[in-house]
């Protein structure tokens, strides 16, 4: 039942491969086609067989028939992605119809072939499910940079209150107002607000206020319609629709103008926007983060900012402390900061002695960590293999 095409012989990278089949013949024959192509290949005889192997083994792809005793292949793939994610589950069946491909499919299968297989597209199907596979590790990997480069480091009472409150903040839809100097990292605690939230699925969009021009800022934020203004050339979305079901986080909010202030309000009272230049309601679902390193008080008490939009956006408030308020953290952020470094430069991880370190304690670090980042940055370029304390008192 194995039918050797002509495309018979196509090279793709080595997989670890699971084939279940209650059909000896077809077993043994995949295992040696599959093997001569340098895949490593194991054999079960039925689902049950099947679902421990994999339970045991780590296996890039599983070549699963459907229709088999005690329990069929359908029921197999559902319960494989009861405990696991990685495999990609191909199924074979020599019944097979349009109904339990698209039901197969929709479980979760990678792709579905009927028998008699025709090796060229066995070996193409495993080809890209490979790619596929591949694909998702790079992303995984590429996620835990991100998560790395966005980690909360320290453990200091301080960072402590910072990260319970996120804890119990974040899986509400709460507005949060993060408060700070410039470089203390309200960024990272926005961020961490929104990947322990239910929204992590959809997009967390920034927006700097104090970037953007006044003239520019309602269009950043609401989007407009083509020939609202000069420049409209074509329509545009803005923020707030980018972040629908997700998060959009307002940094230096202080720096808004109030027309913009008044329209982001009316935003959040009727959670609805209008683009520059249109007419037509735009309903968005968005958790707003704002966060200022201003007094906002103060801004409220010299007509700078709206009392009520202040009230709306600061249903919680998280203050992120300095790091000269937290000096006891430098030693956990020196070593952070070293491996994220030397890994985006791709060079041996260097050490930091402790004297050193008690060096870094005893600077004043006016631009937190922004600043200390840098510093950190600088001692590794210009720094031996350990970093010495006469390095920070000669490069910091």
């Amino acid at each position: 039942m194995l039918n050797f095409g002509s495309g018979y012989g196509i090279k793709i990278d080595m997989a670890s491969i699971l084939v279940i089949d209650d059909e000896r013949s077809i077993r043994n024959t995949l295992k040696e086609v599959l093997e001569y192509e340098n895949h490593q290949v194991e054999l079960a005889e039925d689902g049950i067989v099947g679902l421990e192997m994999i339970r045991e083994n780590h296996f890039d792809i599983v070549l699963c028939d459907i229709k088999m005793p005690k329990i069929d292949g359908l029921e197999v793939l559902q319960k494989i992605f009861e405990f696991t994610a990685e495999p990609q589950v191909i199924m074979i069946s020599g019944h097979g119809t349009v109904d339990s491909a698209v039901e197969a499919i929709k479980k979760g299968a990678y792709d579905f072939i009927e028998k008699p297989l025709d090796l060229n597209r066995l070996m193409i199907t495993i080809r890209n499910a490979m790619d596929k596979t591949q694909l998702v590790t790079e992303t995984r990997i590429l996620k835990k940079k991100v998560s790395k480069k966005y980690e909360m480091v320290g453990e200091s009472p301080a960072m402590a209150k910072v990260k319970s409150m996120i804890d119990r903040v974040a899986p509400t839809d709460a507005r949060v107002m993060i408060t700070g100097e410039n470089g203390t990292g309200k960024e990272l605690v926005a961020r961490q607000l929104h990947e322990q939230s239910n929204r992590r699925g959809g997009l967390f969009v920034e927006v700097n206020c104090a970037a953007i021009p006044s003239e520019l800022i309602e269009s950043e934020l609401f989007g407009h319609e083509k020939g609202s203004f000069t420049s409209a050339i074509k329509q545009r979305k803005g923020k707030f629709e980018l972040a629908d079901k997700g998060t959009l986080f307002l940094d230096e909010i202080g720096d808004m103008s109030l027309s913009a202030q008044a329209k982001v309000l009316r935003a959040l009272q009727e959670n609805r926007i209008n683009r520059v230049g249109g007419d037509k309601d735009i309903p968005v679902d968005v958790r707003v983060i704002a966060a200022t390193n201003k007094n906002l008080k103060q801004e409220i008490s010299e007509g700078r900012f709206r009392e009520d939009l202040y009230h709306r956006l600061g249903v919680i408030i998280i203050h992120v402390p300095a790091l000269n308020e937290r000096s006891e953290d430098i030693p956990m952020l020196a070593a952070h900061f070293i491996e994220l470094i030397c890994n985006e430069m791709g060079m041996a991880i260097k050490k930091i002695s402790e004297e050193a370190t008690l060096e870094l304690q005893k600077l004043p670090w006016t631009g937190n960590i922004r600043e200390f980042r840098n510093v950190i940055e600088r001692l590794i370029i210009l720094g031996g293999q350990e970093i010495t304390a006469e390095d920070v008192k000669t490069f910091a």
